[in-house]
């Protein structure tokens, strides 16, 4: 076996994302180098300045995993990649593109990680976690430091193909679940007081629902129709974006997944914020051409506040605000 260190960084970006990433890279970080090489989705650049990116707010959001100390390992057989693994740290999980029987070989000889799809709700465990990609039969790419605690940095849910009535119902769970892994917010609850702007056709609201928690829904077309009876939903029709928060009242949370210029949104964002009636918010921003990196750095300087993309995402991003991570941020200052 043998083992080298690399120079640079390796990003694992979210599948069909390369080219979104290659754009983050160069008109978020200012870096316009060529990979290095690339290996399915991972692309590696040996140049890349890591420190600019071992900060949460430095990480490009386009990559799900950043391999930040990257080495290449050279094995004989499975048995010597597996102890090559493991001589380093306890937790590994793989990026399949290529050598599939043999990666999954590997990770057998591996401790126990959970590669499963999840069903929600789920708490994902926030210790650390390696990632390693095969190149070649007798070659692996690896890293024990990353960017993230989540097994290749993509959860994956066990989707429900009857009852939601549409599959953004996907986005809220990811949304939730990460707002719980990156602070440690609750879910939505039974008693909780949830507004949704632009609420057609009810994914998001047929999410919280199920938690057991009351929904506001508004848009100007109406829910499903299991939404609609539902006693846990109140709904009106109207433009959402016009209601001010004094028209809504105290919310536990405020969600939107409503497409709308980013600058609209950060407006309608800053007046729940500064108005004191909301506790935690998720808002989809929307790319409209080109991302607008200006105005996603303003979503991110926001007390409280993670921006982040979601498995569920594409050419979007999420905007996750808290009062536990307002908190934590405030307590850090003082």
């Amino acid at each position: 076996m043998k083992s080298t260190k690399l120079k640079g960084a390796a990003f694992l970006a979210f599948p069909d994302m390369q080219g979104m990433l290659l754009t983050e890279l160069s008109g978020r970080l200012n870096f316009n180098s060529k990979p290095t090489a690339v290996y399915g989705d991972l692309l590696y650049f040996e140049d890349f300045p890591v420190d600019s990116v071992k900060n949460e707010n430095g990480q490009p959001y386009w990559s799900r995993c950043t391999m930040l100390e990257p080495q290449r390992i050279s094995f004989e057989s499975i048995g010597e990649a597996a102890s090559a693994l493991k001589s380093i740290q306890r937790s590994w999980a793989p990026y399949q593109y290529q050598f599939f029987r043999r990666a999954n070989l590997i990770q057998e000889k591996l401790p126990y990680v959970n590669l499963k799809v999840r069903k929600f709700p789920v708490k994902i465990p926030s210790t650390p976690i390696g990632l390693y990609t095969l190149i070649d039969e007798k070659t692996m790419i690896a890293s024990a430091v990353t960017s993230s605690s989540i097994p290749s940095g993509q959860i994956i849910f066990e989707e429900d193909h009857e009852n939601p009535p549409s599959r953004a119902y996907l986005k809220i769970q990811e949304s939730l679940t990460m707002a719980n892994l990156l602070n440690g917010t609750p879910l939505p609850k039974a008693g909780d007081r949830c507004f949704e702007a632009g609420a057609c056709p009810g994914g998001w609201t047929w999410v919280l629902v199920g938690l057991g928690a009351n929904v506001y829904a508004v848009d100007r077309a109406e829910l499903a129709p299991s939404l609609m009876e539902n006693p846990l939903v109140r709904f009106q029709a109207h433009d959402a974006f016009t209601l001010k928060p004094q028209d809504i009242g105290a919310c536990d949370w405020v969600f939107s997944d409503v497409i709308c210029y980013p600058e609209r949104l950060l407006k309608w964002v800053n007046e729940w914020l500064s108005s004191g009636l909301v506790r935690n918010m998720i808002c989809t921003i929307k790319m409209q051409g080109e991302p607008q990196w200006d105005v996603i750095r303003q979503f991110a300087e926001i007390p409280g506040s993670r921006v982040v993309h979601l498995n569920y995402n594409k050419h979007e991003l999420t905007w996750i605000h808290t009062e536990i991570a307002a908190a934590d941020q405030s307590a850090r200052s003082e």
